[in-house]
């Protein structure tokens, strides 16, 4: 066979087979499993993916079915024994991989099928906008001198907010076990914490706190990205010195043990679904950044991210080298 005839062949069996992935995927009965309550951000994510993906006919239908607890190492659990289903996907992110480790759970993310890394959202820390501190070179100062008097208020330990904590004391020269971290179940208790001054700074994704920056309450000292976010007056850290760097992500995996025809079909529509017009007004709708990689993208990424989660939380004293 000659070589053009030979690429001509391997380009039509690669066209054939994403038709008939996509043809597959068009006839699925989905289940998105959130592993997490309703409401939070893991479900709110398998919701605007099943509205997404019955908006544009990708899918025959889709059903969000919430497993919480343990940050979402329960529904993990559940999920670890659907071996060789194809018909089901689970969100998840950058909290489990840490929420693995706290409460040493006996599955993990090597036992799943990575299909898709979806949206990211940028972290933030605010101060009250009365505060001595005005940039993340003032915080950064604060922790030199002594990292126990400054207080940092975020969400649940060991999730996205602490992990932050421990990194900006690190990167600032201070050591990242002593962080002066204090856990709130609800963005509502951390705000109240902050505007009454009852600690020193404050850290959320950047749309918690986008509306009290806005109005003058709070100020921003510093976000998480690698490059500054559109249209928001808000340097990242590293412009100001700090080698800080963090995003809270959003994904999607498969069940162990599918076959290469299910994984093709479910990357086929995970595909399909993120360049849609319905799901690129769920990004707008509910702020969040586009962040896909397609699974062997994110295989390799998810593979980097488990140590490097790993790394910052023995570096906080709360997972054992």
């Amino acid at each position: 066979m000659s070589v053009v005839k030979f690429a001509w062949s391997a380009a039509l069996a690669a066209t054939m087979a994403t038709v008939l992935a996509t043809s597959a995927a068009a006839q699925m009965e989905l289940r998105i499993i959130a592993p997490a309550a309703p409401g939070g951000g893991w479900d709110q994510t398998a919701r605007s993916l099943q509205q997404a993906m019955t908006a544009e006919k990708l899918v025959k239908s889709a059903q969000v079915v919430n497993i919480p607890g343990a940050g979402g190492t329960v529904g993990l659990a559940q999920f670890v024994n659907a071996k060789g289903d194809g018909n089901t996907l689970m969100v998840n992110g950058f909290v489990m991989v840490g929420a693995i480790l706290l409460n040493k759970s006996p599955v993990n993310l090597s036992q799943v099928t990575p299909i898709a890394r979806l949206t990211e959202e940028t972290q933030v820390i605010v101060v009250p906008a009365n505060s001595p501190i005005k940039d993340a070179k003032d915080l950064a100062a604060a922790v030199k001198k002594d990292v126990a008097r400054v207080t940092f208020a975020g969400g649940s330990a060991g999730g996205a907010d602490h992990i932050m904590a421990g990194m900006f004391v690190g990167a600032s020269g201070g050591e990242a076990a002593k962080v002066n971290y204090v856990p709130f179940s609800g963005g509502g208790e951390s705000l109240a914490a902050i505007l009454g001054g009852r600690v020193t700074a404050g850290i959320s994704g950047y749309g918690e706190y986008e509306g009290q920056i806005k109005t003058g309450r709070l100020r921003a000292i510093g976000v998480s990205s690698p490059n500054r976010l559109p249209g928001v007056d808000v340097p990242t850290f590293k412009e100001q010195g700090i080698e800080l760097v963090l995003t809270n992500w959003r994904s999607l995996v498969a069940a162990p043990g599918i076959s290469d025809a299910q994984k093709a079909a479910l990357t086929a529509l995970v595909e399909k679904t993120v360049k849609s017009n319905a799901w690129q007004e769920q990004l707008k709708q509910k702020g969040w950044d586009n962040a896909y990689l397609s699974a062997d993208a994110f295989t390799a990424f998810l593979k980097n991210e488990i140590v490097r989660v790993g790394d910052v939380l023995k570096s906080l004293g709360l997972v054992k080298s």
